[in-house]
């Protein structure tokens, strides 16, 4: 016998003072988010790319200006038969839950998804990202943005870094948070993972010999170790890594910004997996 799942509910929200609202908007703090595990992503794009990845949604907020378009009403069907809640609001509250003047018209809560380490297993041609300690919410969302854009397989953090699932992160990310795989790690089990690990590490280093050109990426799997945007990989990191490269620079500026730089590493390693299809 199936088991029957349990049909949300649609309700209308005005209230700022309701207590629903309420834990919406404390979905800012990442305690809160780690106490429910969930947290909260802006657009009805985003939402439906979220579904139709199989992710599963608690909460379901639209404009009551919205009511009556199709795509909306449709997500909104979507979220009660996946026994979610429905919340029409005002614009005052929606603009309260997000913070800004000028609200997306529908933000949906998702229940956070990890990938376990021990379950990183990089084939042949696979690339992943994985970032030492990264702060800046829009590094790290740019970083899975651009990964998801090349095709590499998911990102794995390493350290005390910023939360993927924060707002600013998650919507740097343009969506891509639903679609690339992130995984966390202490240095320790990171360097554990590692040693099991039978692909190219490559790390870049301002003592990187290396131009990160010259070495053969394709056709083995690969790990891109990025380290913190202050200080780097430290040595612990860096002794860590096959290849220790450097991207040659011309101009004044001593260093790029790390969603830069891992963006640069990713598309010279999938380069030749990336071809340009005229339509």
């Amino acid at each position: 016998m199936t088991e029957r799942r349990a049909v949300g509910q649609v309700k209308e929200v005005t209230s700022l003072a309701n207590p629903i609202v309420k834990d919406i908007k404390s979905l800012a703090l990442k305690k809160f988010r780690d106490q429910r595990n969930v947290f909260m992503a802006e657009g009805l794009k985003l939402v439906i790319d979220a579904l139709d990845l199989g992710w599963t949604i608690e909460t379901l907020v639209f404009a009551k200006s919205a009511k009556g378009n199709p795509a909306v009403e449709k997500v909104a069907a979507r979220t009660v038969a996946a026994g979610g809640l429905v919340l029409e609001v005002t614009e005052k509250v929606l603009a309260a839950i997000t913070r800004r003047d000028n609200p997306q018209m529908v933000v949906g809560v998702f229940r956070q998804r990890w990938k376990p380490l021990s379950e990183v297993r990089p084939a042949a041609g696979d690339v992943w990202v994985a970032l030492d300690r990264v702060r800046d919410p829009g590094n790290l969302g740019t970083v899975i943005r651009t990964a998801d854009a090349v095709g590499a397989k998911g990102v794995i953090l390493v350290g005390d870094t910023t939360d993927p699932f924060s707002v600013e992160t998650v919507r740097a990310t343009m969506g891509s948070v639903f679609a690339v795989p992130v995984a966390k790690a202490s240095e320790q089990e990171f360097l554990a993972w590692r040693k099991g690990f039978g692909g190219l590490v490559v790390g870049t280093h301002l003592k990187g010999a290396i131009d990160y050109r010259t070495v053969p990426y394709a056709g083995k799997p690969v790990v891109l170790l990025m380290g913190n945007e202050q200080q780097g990989l430290p040595e612990t990191l860096a002794s860590a890594c096959d290849r220790l490269v450097l991207i040659p620079q011309a101009g004044r500026a001593d260093s790029l910004n790390l969603a830069v730089a891992t963006g640069v590493m990713l598309f010279e390693i999938r380069r030749e997996a990336l071809k340009v299809v005229t339509r």
